[in-house]
């Protein structure tokens, strides 16, 4: 965008017999005098502004929900940088059919977005009705929302995946969070589990049954489809544990072919442990964790250990989820250890 604006009001500057320093003048004079230009600048300075905001060390000092809805203006943005093309682009202004295949793919991306982001979304949630049935403290600071609705396993999520989800109570009703389902869904039952790190997380505790629900999803590709070999690594870091628990419970696998790998601060932090020591039991699966020793010293995840917990760990497809650095750490280490990267299935999250 930056080239674009710079070359193209060089390019008139240089029309008019300016120089390289009249650029800045050419640019308002455009602005003023060419059709839909006013609007091509709005919709390029609230680019800017998006980009600004989303660079990480801006992005980290602003409340999610601030941030989500400032990108919304992307759309508004688009919109405005448009009209543009149209009036003043020499393709579109002497070419009519050039124009009428323009304004079509427009079209056509417009309906995508109205079909995906709000009828998709209306339809679901006129159909299932989801409501929240329970409230339940994990550990301290982690509590899981039990959400009952009708016919929810028609929804077709899938173990590994998230939805975004509004809770229509007071104060978080203009609130939309991203959360991974914790459990395998059920015909009647859907269930997140969340570690309060903001207001909406720690908000969440406060819920009462009854309260109206509103999804979107299914979103995320973290799901059994991704799995190419019979033995699979599930690595997880804090509250990342969610959507690992729901692939523990459910990919398929023959004794010993399923490890789960679990990193906490404590022992007192391995969330829904109880939940993972029983699948393990059942299935013949694997269970281990990774938590700091009692004077603060993390635990060894590098690619020497892990070859010593799991000898075959090249053979492994790998699933992971859990915090940034982490993610990127434990990556380095599988790497390391040989597994191959198309094999190295994660999910990142940052709040």
């Amino acid at each position: 965008v930056v080239a674009h604006v710079f070359l193209i009001m060089w390019g008139y500057a240089l029309q008019a017999g300016k120089t390289l320093g009249d650029i800045v003048q050419q640019t308002i004079t455009s602005v003023e005098q060419l059709p839909d230009m006013g609007k091509a600048a709005i919709g390029t300075g609230l680019l800017f502004v998006i980009a600004f905001l989303s660079v990480g060390p801006v992005r980290r000092r602003l409340p999610y929900d601030s941030w989500y809805h400032v990108h919304l203006l992307t759309y508004a943005a688009m919109y405005l940088t448009f009209w543009h093309q149209i009036t003043t682009g020499n393709e579109f202004a002497v070419q009519p059919s050039a124009k009428t295949f323009w304004y079509g793919l427009y079209g056509v991306v417009t309906a995508l977005v109205l079909w995906y982001r709000v009828i998709t979304p209306v339809r679901l949630n006129l159909r299932h009705r989801m409501r929240v049935e329970a409230v339940i403290e994990e550990t301290p600071g982690i509590v899981s929302v039990l959400i009952g609705g009708r016919k929810l396993h028609r929804i077709g999520a899938e173990a590994g995946q998230f939805f975004r989800w509004r809770f229509l109570a007071p104060g978080m009703r203009f609130s939309s969070h991203p959360y991974s389902l914790s459990a395998a869904p059920r015909p009647g039952l859907l269930r997140i589990t969340v570690k309060a790190i903001g207001d909406h997380t720690s908000r969440l505790r406060e819920l009462e049954p009854g309260t109206r629900v509103w999804a979107e999803g299914p979103y995320g590709a973290l799901t059994a489809q991704r799995r190419s070999r019979g033995k699979v690594l599930l690595v997880a870091g804090g509250v990342g544990i969610t959507p690992m628990r729901a692939l523990f419970e459910t990919l398929p696998g023959a004794s010993g072919d399923i490890t789960l790998l679990y990193r906490a601060n404590t022992t007192q932090d391995l969330a829904l442990w109880g939940e993972l020591a029983k699948i393990a039991e059942e299935r013949g699966a694997r269970l281990m964790y990774a938590v700091n020793s009692p004077d603060g010293e993390r635990p060894d995840i590098s690619a020497d250990s892990l070859r010593r917990k799991i000898p075959d760990i090249d053979d492994h497809d790998v699933f992971m989820c859990g915090p940034p650095g982490f993610a990127q750490s434990v990556y380095d280490a599988l790497r390391g250890a040989g597994v191959p990267a198309r094999r190295i299935h994660h999910e990142s999250f940052e709040m």
